[in-house]
């Protein structure tokens, strides 16, 4: 009896709790295109000796602002990138360095919370979502001592040279933060840092492969530029 109670004063209240929303309702849509740079490395176990590898990472963006809520504008975005990761390895005794480049096309989806000024002038943001990337082509450059195409002085293991991506669908998290500049005519210019973890290995991973993990984990900085397809139609909108 007392279910059936508390079940009926909480449908009675659901008009209530709609109608006292502070929300301030949005509905932009807008397209764009980024660019920058992808800072990564390969975390193996067992670990191996290596330098970050800087590639470029250009691609489109889709963003949908729903609502102000409070201070915070609140959106969702989408992109489409083309990314060069991999690793280097430059050992310190060594006498060789290897350099695996590997071509991705990721797409990440995010929440976006921003604060400041939306139409014209500054905004500060933070970014938060999934991503999912699909292996499109590899390759692999070698300098100094090589014998058996091995090197001649390694430190650490050789499984992963010349061994290919044999999982070519990747998946993680990413999270970043960034700075907008708009204009009510000319768009939105976007200045931004993300960090992301691959929850996902290159390399099968069972117990009899060399690796019980090969995952990337990236730095990406990039700029990017919007411009509106559709804007809510409210002149209080700064």
């Amino acid at each position: 009896m007392s279910y059936r109670i508390a079940h009926i004063l909480l449908l009675m209240a659901l008009p209530l709790m709609a109608s006292a929303q502070v929300g301030q309702y949005r509905s932009d849509l807008a397209i764009g295109v980024n660019g920058g740079i992808n800072i990564n490395k390969v975390t193996f176990s067992p670990r191996v000796q290596q330098s970050m590898l800087i590639g470029p990472e250009i691609g489109v963006s889709l963003r949908y602002t729903c609502e102000k809520y409070f201070a915070t504008v609140c959106a969702l975005q989408a992109e489409i990138n083309y990314a060069q990761q991999g690793w280097k390895e430059m050992p310190e005794n060594g006498t060789y360095t290897y350099t695996r480049t590997i071509n991705y096309v990721h797409i990440p989806f995010m929440a976006r919370m921003g604060f400041g000024r939306e139409r014209k002038g500054f905004m500060g943001y933070i970014i938060l979502g999934p991503e999912i990337g699909f292996c499109i082509g590899e390759s692999n450059s070698r300098t100094g001592e090589w014998t058996a195409d091995l090197p001649t002085n390694p430190e650490g293991p050789t499984a992963q040279y010349d061994k290919a991506v044999e999982k070519t669908f990747e998946y993680g998290i990413l999270g970043g933060a960034g700075v907008e500049f708009s204009h009510p005519r000319i768009g939105h210019f976007a200045l931004e840092g993300r960090y992301v973890f691959g929850l996902s290995d290159i390399f099968n991973n069972g117990k009899k492969d060399p690796f019980g993990r090969s995952a990337h984990s990236s730095i990406v900085v990039k700029m990017s530029y919007f411009w509106d397809i559709k804007k809510t139609k409210d002149k209080n909108i700064r």
